[in-house]
Formats: C-alpha cells, sequence, structure tokens
C-alpha cells in the first residue's frame, strides 16, 4: 500500500492481481489482442435463457429440443414430407411414417404441455406426395439415338 497524501484508503489500496494488470498495461502486453475493437456477442437483455441457447447453439443442438412435445411432433408432422424425398424406396418411407406415428400415438395415450390439436400421420398419402415428388425430380429415360437411315442399293447405283 502506498500513502501518497489526499488518497483514501480503495484509493491507496491496490491487490496483487491489480497490481499484475497494471504492470501489463503498461508493458503493453494487451496490446492487438484478437478480437479488439470489434462487438462483443452479448445476449439480448430481455432473454433469460440466453445461456441455454448459447450452448445448445455451440453444441450443434436444434433448438426444437425445448419445445413442448405437442409442438415437436406437430412441426415433425409438417416436416414429415422434406424428410422422406430423398429416401431410396417405399418400405423406407413407411418406416419413418410409422416411426412417428407411434410417437404421435404415445403422445396422445398421455398427452403433455399445450394443448395442440395433432393427427395422426397417413402413410399412404405420404407415400403418395413421395412418389409425386419423385416423379418430379427423377430425370427424364436418356432419348433413343437416332439409326442412321440406311441408304437403298439401288439409290446408291446413281
Amino acid at each position: 500500500m502506498r500513502g501518497e497524501p489526499g488518497e483514501t484508503y480503495w484509493e491507496r489500496y491496490e491487490s496483487l492481481v491489480d497490481e499484475q494488470i497494471r504492470r501489463a498495461t503498461a508493458a503493453g502486453a494487451f496490446d492487438d489482442l484478437p478480437g479488439a475493437g470489434k462487438p462483443l456477442d452479448l445476449p439480448a437483455r430481455d432473454d433469460e435463457h440466453w445461456w441455454v441457447r448459447s450452448k445448445m447453439r455451440a453444441e450443434g443442438v436444434s433448438t426444437d429440443a425445448l419445445l413442448p412435445p405437442s409442438l415437436r411432433l406437430r412441426k415433425d408432422i409438417e416436416r414429415l414430407d422434406d424428410d422422406v424425398r430423398d429416401l431410396a424406396d417405399e418400405a423406407a418411407v413407411r418406416a419413418v411414417v410409422a416411426d412417428l406415428d407411434r410417437r404421435v400415438v404415445a403422445f396422445l395415450r398421455s398427452p403433455t404441455g399445450p394443448r395442440v390439436p395433432i393427427r395422426r400421420p397417413s402413410a399412404d398419402a405420404v407415400v403418395a406426395r413421395w412418389r409425386v415428388a419423385r416423379a418430379a425430380t427423377a430425370p427424364e429415360p436418356p432419348a433413343a439415338a437416332p439409326t442412321p437411315s440406311r441408304r437403298r442399293w439401288w439409290r446408291r447405283r446413281a
């Protein structure tokens, strides 16, 4: 503690950490740090769950996992056509629909969370839409190469 005339106790008191920071600043240890002059990525002031969202973003987890089961199922039903679009065969499409249907039935037996109307997905309707989408995106078969016309033997003589 330094005793300068006119200083208060708190102005005179300097902890070991404060002294190290002061010396490092004077030596220029904090100059040219990465991110210097860039704005901080701070959470919104009214978002009390900012830390959960940032952790999920860092882990690569969708925030849909935070939704109640009814809303999550509703979103899964809405995205069903997009989910099955790239599947190779009808059996795989029906398996995805059956899994979603099993989850919907389990929820309907013991609903939790907000009451949101949910319908069971129809495998036949999904397969029909999958077939239409697949036919629209399927490449056209290559056109048969035209066969060269053969000249008749009597036309070659002329």
